[in-house]
């Protein structure tokens, strides 16, 4: 078996005495497609921030297909293929859809006609090609989702980290996104998506990861996860796996619905 595309290797995160992170290991295998899910506040989004180098972690190594890129800072570390996108989209509101996302494009496309014609087969793979010319700020919540995912596969990514991009959205917007992530990884770009919509972790994910109060607790394959005990006290509280029991409530059952959540940290 070929090695992990993507490894945390005990990361940590401290913020003066906070311990965001406290020893993380996480493996991303190639081809795949990995869920990061926790509560809010787990310490998600800060693993993101460290992954895709806007932060250094305080301790432990991050490795790109087998190369450490502890040190690198983000831009490094996406033009050797590590995208990201944002909790909070803020795609440039001056321009076009076109132009926003042929701002990543630029990455590998120094001429702009070429950037500008990667930036349309981008926009057209991810739902968005009626809305080239149409001012990024007018787009709905559901089409600025798309243009931020829009803006990071511009950059040819080989591994592309997906924070939340379910977010905001309506159960109808999340059916007609799940395709869309489908796709890219079968085009061939690994993925590695943190998520509260926990109906689509279990149809979009090969494995699952679960951080809480900034640990790993658990990590397999979806409905593994879903009927983990531990992972369910860590959403729901001290003991609730086993009151869960005594009603005859089945784990999964109760798991899946309860990670619904808001923005983590």
């Amino acid at each position: 078996m070929s090695a992990p595309i993507l490894e945390c290797r005990g990361v940590t995160m401290r913020f003066g005495g906070l311990v965001a992170i406290d020893g993380a290991d996480l493996a991303v295998e190639t081809g795949e497609i990995t869920g990061l899910i926790g509560p809010n506040g787990a310490g998600k989004t800060t693993l993101f921030t460290v992954i895709s180098g806007f932060q250094r972690p305080s301790a432990g190594r991050v490795l790109f297909e087998g190369t450490d890129v502890t040190a690198l800072p983000a831009h490094r570390r996406a033009a050797a293929g590590i995208a990201r996108t944002f909790q909070i989209v803020q795609p440039f509101a001056g321009l076009d859809v076109r132009e926003n996302i042929t701002v990543g494009a630029y990455l590998r496309h120094a001429a702009r006609t070429e950037a500008l014609a990667h930036a349309e087969a981008v926009a057209e793979r991810v739902g968005l090609g009626p809305m080239l010319d149409r001012p990024a700020a007018a787009l709905t919540i559901a089409g600025r989702k798309r243009l931020e995912l829009a803006r990071a596969l511009a950059t040819e990514p080989r591994l592309l980290l997906l924070d939340e991009v379910l977010a905001g959205l309506n159960p109808s917007e999340i059916r007609d996104m799940i395709p869309v992530i489908r796709r890219i990884r079968d085009e061939g770009v690994t993925i590695l998506i943190v998520e509260h919509v926990m109906q689509a972790v279990m149809q979009l994910c090969d494995r699952v990861h679960v951080l809480a109060q900034g640990r790993m607790i658990a990590a397999g394959r979806p409905a593994e996860i879903a009927a983990d005990p531990g992972v369910i006290e860590a959403y729901l509280g001290h003991g609730a796996a086993a009151r869960m029991r005594a009603h005859g409530v089945a784990p999964s059952e109760a798991a899946v619905p309860a990670a619904a959540g808001g923005a983590d940290a």
